[in-house]
């Protein structure tokens, strides 16, 4: 268990006192609730064989919110103390004014763990750490003498929440986050690459500073760099493209996943707007977020408004069935939340976000899939990329990429994106593979400044007319 736990309505809240102020500024509201949270985190990085940095950062604090309508008022602080909630209660009760609203009913009570409550970054010495950056340090340099440079980074935290309703229901929820990464640069005449690899989830240290995990991640990241090294010119037009399985599935995160949130739909704004029941994807394609999933990045408890997590099927067989919900949009909506409710703190309200949102397997033999493939590239490792929710247009860029002609795979290629729009993208799929896989634990999602730990997966897809950008001839 967590040392020193959190207990702030045994201590500098009383639940009683704390649960009336919270009544009467929810009196007349539909929803509402106070989130205490404490968190700590530490992270320590290596660069080029020296200790570059070690942080610790702490804090704690409290949000309170109040909502009827399309409305809410919220107010948060780091003094944890009965005065300080009553004057946060009178600005979000601001957001409730005449009153009126009929409050909505607690969410429903899970006895459900999907994660350790012990301390990651009590689970290894400091002095251990470390000594694991020095070594994984020397390790990815003994492996090439081509490497040039190394940089590896250790990150452990804790965020302990608790959660009050009006209503008198009480959650907690403890979550820890590590992870573990490795970057290499290698250099042959004069030219430079880079290549990465990482991972890590809501579990302890141990497993992750293991010699024979940081020692795979080290091999990796060589590889990828020793890959872009030969890496041709990316060509340009429009072509076929097979998506590896994993980390990939972060296109589908940003360019569909957003869009289905459940915020931009109940607005109008989402590419998805208006389509619940209609095919929106090719036939057996099936996509889902689910918080469930035990120990992985993405996976909650609760959700941040205290709603258990769950398994929530977006598209099945190519049919739109489902968006991600909080409590205020399932409300306003008239369906039920899905524990989608997420906030980056305490200092943040909370909105619907994804937790690991995957494209379910088919039955091809991935092999068959990249030699169906005429002209075109074959994706399996991706960096960065931008969206336009409105529309679902996106660009994202590819780490590692090779260029496939007559269902050969031939050079790898550099500075390939690819660009599309997220409802076309889904239509134009013809072959699922059978190896879904999930990512190795190492992403985090953006919203409207927010920034929330998030899980993707997919199988080898493979897609019929994305654009590839390059700087080919």
């Amino acid at each position: 268990m967590a040392q020193d736990p959190f207990r702030p309505f045994e201590t500098a809240l009383p639940q009683d006192e704390a649960l009336a102020v919270l009544r009467a500024a929810t009196d007349g509201a539909e929803d509402g609730e106070l989130f205490v949270e404490r968190r700590k985190s530490e992270a320590l990085s290596i660069d080029d064989g020296r200790l570059r940095s070690a942080s610790y950062d702490a804090s704690e604090g409290f949000g309170l919110r109040a909502v009827k309508g399309e409305v809410a008022g919220y107010a948060h602080s780091t003094d944890v103390s009965i005065p300080a909630l009553r004057r946060a209660a009178e600005t979000a009760r601001l957001a409730v004014g005449d009153g009126g609203g009929t409050l909505a009913g607690a969410p429903a009570r899970t006895n459900r763990k999907l994660y350790t409550e012990d301390d990651p970054i009590a689970s290894a010495a400091f002095p251990v750490k470390v000594e694991t950056l020095r070594e994984i340090d020397a390790y990815a340099r003994d492996l090439d003498p081509r490497v040039v440079q190394v940089s590896a980074s250790i990150m452990a935290s804790l965020q302990e929440v608790e959660i009050l309703r009006p209503d008198g229901v009480h959650l907690r929820d403890v979550r820890p986050m590590t992870r573990v990464n490795v970057s290499v640069i290698v250099e042959r005449d004069g030219r430079r690459e880079s290549g990465s690899a990482g991972g890590g989830g809501r579990v302890g240290l141990e497993g992750l500073i293991a010699p024979e995990a940081w020692q795979a991640q080290a091999r990796e990241a060589l590889r990828i760099a020793l890959v872009n090294l030969d890496a041709e010119p990316a060509p340009a037009g429009v072509m076929e493209v097979a998506l590896g399985p994993g980390w990939p599935g972060i296109l589908l995160h940003e360019a569909i996943g957003h869009g289905l949130e459940g915020d931009f739909n109940r607005k109008g704004t989402s590419a998805f707007a208006g389509l619940m029941g209609q095919q929106v994807a090719a036939r057996g394609v099936s996509v889902v977020d689910d918080g469930t999933l035990p120990d992985r990045r993405g996976s909650i408890t609760v959700d941040d408004e205290g709603t258990p997590s769950r398994r929530t099927v977006l598209i099945e067989d190519g049919i739109l069935t489902g968006y991600m919900q909080d409590r205020q949009n399932a409300r306003l909506m008239g369906v039920e939340p899905t524990g989608n409710g997420r906030r980056q703190s305490y200092a943040h309200k909370p909105m619907p976000r994804m937790t690991n949102t995957v494209m379910l397997g088919g039955d091809a033999d991935p092999a068959d899939l990249v030699a169906e493939i005429k002209d075109g590239i074959w994706a399996v490792g991706f960096g960065g990329g931008q969206v336009d929710i409105t529309n679902g247009k996106f660009v994202f860029s590819c780490t590692e990429a090779y260029r496939v002609r007559n269902g050969r795979i031939g050079a790898p290629v550099k500075g390939a994106t690819l660009i599309g729009d997220g409802p076309s993208a889904l239509k134009r799929i013809r072959g699922l593979g059978n190896d879904m896989a999930l990512d190795p634990g190492m992403g985090t999602c953006g919203k409207d400044g927010q920034w929330v730990p998030v899980g993707v997966g997919q199988p080898t897809v493979l897609m019929d007319g994305l654009t590839v950008g390059g700087s080919a001839a």
